[in-house]
């Protein structure tokens, strides 16, 4: 079992909890994860491109001289693919299909194996609960820097030149903090989806929408109490 530290919205430990090895100590496999993330990016892709043939390319419908006497090639439509205006050879097309099946054991595996390296890392902090009164990104803001020293961070600080042309506008941003951290309520809470969607480096995401690509993408984890117990009763049920 592993223990690991309950704290509030102002950084303060307000008890222990000790973590199921079978959802938070699991031993990480490369492969597995690397075949989740592969999955999930394909099955969200988007077929864009479309090119139209001589059949889907508009007019075309006459002859555009005789068949013979003219000197000419023989042509039989001008949206012939050799024309120009014509039809396209082999273009991309919307009906492709860029999915990929996994199954639902190895999606899970891979999610919980993800969980466990940010238990592993000490990047990794379990918030009693996470709520917030009004919607303001200041007070959701000043709750995620409450953890800066508890979080294993080393966070760069954006340094701009003040003298560098490519980089004005940003003088602003001088000194700011680099955030990557992703927090999962246990519940969809309007205030603290509204509150945070502005913040680079920081996500918001209720338990339903856990995925392996967020996991990954963001370097620090903030998971309510109640996830975690769902998280580990969803592992015990299944």
């Amino acid at each position: 079992m592993i223990k690991v530290k309950i704290y509030n919205t102002k950084a303060e430990p307000v008890g222990e909890i000790k973590l199921a090895d079978d959802v938070f100590g699991v031993k990480e496999k490369g492969a597995l994860i690397h075949q989740a993330v592969v999955a999930q990016m394909a099955n969200e892709r988007q077929v864009l491109a479309h090119t139209k043939d001589r059949s889907e390319v508009s007019g075309g419908g006459k002859k555009p001289w005789r068949q013979k006497g003219t000197g000419r090639a023989r042509a039989g439509s001008s949206r012939s693919p050799i024309w120009r205006g014509g039809g396209v050879t082999f273009g991309p097309l919307k009906n492709r299909n860029f999915s990929k099946k996994i199954n639902k054991k190895m999606k899970k595996k891979a999610i919980l194996m993800a969980l466990s390296s940010k238990v592993a890392n000490n990047n990794f902090v379990i918030l009693d609960k996470l709520e917030i009164n009004e919607f303001k990104t200041k007070l959701f803001l000043k709750i995620v820097d409450n953890f800066k020293n508890i979080l294993n961070n080393k966070e760069k600080i954006i340094k701009v030149k003040d003298n560098d042309k490519n980089n004005q506008g940003q003088a602003k941003a001088k000194g700011r903090r680099k955030y990557s951290v992703l927090i999962i309520n246990d519940k969809l809470d309007a205030k603290i989806k509204y509150s945070s969607r502005n913040i680079a480096g920081i996500k918001t995401i209720s338990l339903n929408n856990i995925n392996i690509v967020d996991l990954l993408k963001y370097k620090n984890l903030i998971l309510t109490l109640a996830g975690v117990k769902k998280i580990e009763d969803i592992n015990k049920i299944n």
